[in-house]
């Protein structure tokens, strides 16, 4: 359906049809809604009442002061009842599975268990934050369960992770879907471009970020030798990469004992939605507002006006089960607040932060709307200019075919 849309797009200019695509694709007014007529520094404050390049009238301070004490109360046994209500429905959605073995139902599992497998990663990474709980060893504990359940190396991912947070809104120096500079995107030969900014192939990239990170960035998630840890992170590194190849060796041992073909029905394909739940959850997190947003360096960049270049989004009847990870603006900004009471501090910030946040689009049970957001942004947010203390994203007009956007 998502090349359906893209090469939908691409054949005819967006204004016109407008009204032909809400009768054919029932959430692509989000799409329409969000693309302007003008580009530049007038699209931003078209947008808004203030501009977002702007240094924030309120400290840091003033927002955590709104933020009530027991907010930041991590409680581990809260914690572990979220793991353990998870794991009971993985469990549950597995012997189903197995117990009904028809293919009227794996499709459901598959994408209901890759939901579960993405709670399960949530949790793992409030491990990695410490929002879990105030004991460092089951943090660390939970931490390599969790996430080497789901082939990804607890510490290593738990560093670059911290790298990402600390750096948010920086265009050279964060490390989760930052932006391209123009000079390596220039770089990317045509078919590694349109892979990037081509639905489904951009859901897939956490496997091969976590072994070989971004363009333009060196090292892997694995090697304690890689550019991502320091000295100090070299026996962390190698027990994650060890946990990690445990995972793999249980699950080669039981495609062995079972089979491929039931291994892959059973973990295979739901750990495929996983990862395109994080992918597309993480994107979302820092891309494709209505209003353009921007990155900063140099003086120009600060920890609260990166975090505030985030975005809050709402999944619907998804956000108890993933642990409502869409509240993301107070977690960049204060990570130790465990997700159960992100909603409330959220709450509670709202009136320091004024225009500085953004209200989430409400959604329906399933998040729809935001499958038309994605498609938006991967056809217009592409590079960043390599000069400049705040930029903005710029559209490749070629990479798509005549896009009518007037670059920042």
């Amino acid at each position: 359906m998502a090349g359906a849309s893209t090469r939908l797009l691409n054949s005819f200019p967006t204004r016109p049809i407008a009204s032909l695509l809400l009768c054919i694709w029932p959430w692509s007014h989000q799409l329409m809604s969000s693309v302007p007529e003008k580009g530049g520094a007038e699209e931003v404050l078209a947008l808004g009442d203030s501009d977002p390049a702007k240094p924030p009238p309120f400290r840091i301070s003033d927002v955590r002061a709104a933020i009530p004490g027991h907010c930041w109360v991590k409680d581990p046994w809260r914690s572990m009842s979220y793991v353990l209500r998870d794991a009971a429905v993985i469990a549950a959605l597995a012997n189903c599975a197995v117990y009904l073995d028809s293919w009227a139902f794996w499709p459901l599992y598959w994408f209901a268990q890759g939901i579960m497998f993405w709670a399960l990663f949530v949790l793992g990474h409030d491990c990695g934050h410490g929002s879990f709980s105030d004991i460092t060893w089951l943090n660390n504990m939970m931490g390599h369960l969790l996430h080497s359940s789901l082939l990804v190396p607890y510490h290593g991912w738990r560093i670059s992770h911290k790298i990402h947070h600390q750096n948010h809104g920086n265009a050279d120096k964060d490390e989760s879907w930052h932006p391209l500079p123009e000079k390596i995107y220039k770089e990317l030969n045509s078919t590694s471009r349109k892979l990037r900014f081509t639905v489904p192939f951009p859901l897939f990239a956490f496997p091969v970020y976590l072994m070989w990170r971004s363009p333009g960035k060196e090292g892997s998630h694995f090697l304690p030798s890689s550019s991502l840890f320091d000295p100090k992170d070299e026996q962390d590194v190698v027990v994650s990469t060890m946990c990690w190849s445990a995972m793999v060796a249980l699950l080669v041992g039981l495609s062995w004992l079972y089979g491929p073909l039931p291994m892959l029905k059973l973990y295979g394909l739901p750990y495929m939605v996983f990862v395109m739940c994080l992918d597309l959850v993480t994107y979302l997190q820092h891309h494709g507002h209505s209003q353009k947003l921007p990155w900063y360096r140099g003086k120009e960049w600060s920890y609260l006006r990166g975090g505030l270049t985030t975005i809050d989004r709402d999944y619907g009847w998804i956000n108890n089960i993933h642990h409502d990870v869409g509240t993301h603006v107070i977690h960049h900004l204060f990570p130790q607040i465990p997700h159960y009471h992100l909603i409330e501090a959220t709450k509670a910030a709202k009136p320091v932060l004024g225009k500085y946040y953004r209200e989430p689009n409400k959604s329906g049970p399933l998040p729809l709307h935001l499958v038309g957001i994605l498609l938006r942004s991967f056809r217009v947010d592409h590079f960043v200019s390599d000069e400049g203390d705040v930029v903005y994203y710029q559209t490749d007009p070629h990479l798509f075919g005549d896009i009518k956007h007037k670059s920042m």
